[in-house]
């Protein structure tokens, strides 16, 4: 498993971390360009310009607090220090000898590479496997799925976790939170 050591270690974490704190879309994240990031006393400012549910491109903005656990504004901070990122996508690949592509500080950097669906995808099943989970049943919108059924199983309140994942249909959401609390107050959990 890759660690914070490395460049593409501290990609990972950050990609990973993001990921999960903002229930982002795996399109969400490749898209990403350190403009779209904007520091908040209390974290993180991340602007979404284009969604799925956004076809239109009215964007949406969302909040990614520091954290205690996972941390993931330090984790992104990191990884674009580390790679020496101030323009242009905040993803990218790196190469086996560990340099990161396109970290030009000229305008170039508008056409640097940018990680795909397909690398963002590979990376969750990579640290899945690491840690000895089934990666054939994660993909790239358990990073999402786990969120929102994390932030329910902690009360969070719906039209919140609508926010944060940019659902619109409460009903999608709902499926999450009742499949996360399926065995809360189960009507067998007395007598079974």
């Amino acid at each position: 498993m890759r660690t914070l050591d490395t460049l593409t270690g501290k990609r990972d974490w950050a990609l990973l971390a993001s990921g999960f704190a903002g229930a982002f879309r795996r399109s969400e994240l490749v898209v990403l360009d350190v403009t779209d990031l904007v520091e908040d006393p209390e974290g993180l400012r991340v602007r979404v310009r284009r969604s799925k549910t956004d076809q239109a491109g009215r964007g949406l903005e969302k909040a990614i607090p520091h954290g205690r656990c996972i941390r993931p504004v330090a984790l992104v901070r990191e990884w674009l220090n580390a790679a020496g990122i101030v323009q242009g996508p905040v993803f990218r690949p790196v190469s086996r000898s560990g340099n990161v592509r396109g970290t030009l500080k000229t305008e170039e950097a508008l056409a640097t590479p940018r990680l795909t669906t397909h690398a963002v995808a590979d990376i969750i099943k990579r640290y899945c496997t690491a840690a000895g989970l089934d990666a054939s049943t994660f993909g790239v919108h358990s990073l999402r799925a786990g969120y929102i059924t994390t932030a329910a199983e902690r009360g969070a309140d719906l039209a919140r976790i609508m926010d944060q994942s940019g659902y619109r249909d409460p009903r999608t959401v709902v499926g999450y939170i009742l499949r996360a609390n399926a065995f809360k107050g189960h009507s067998g959990s007395g007598f079974l």
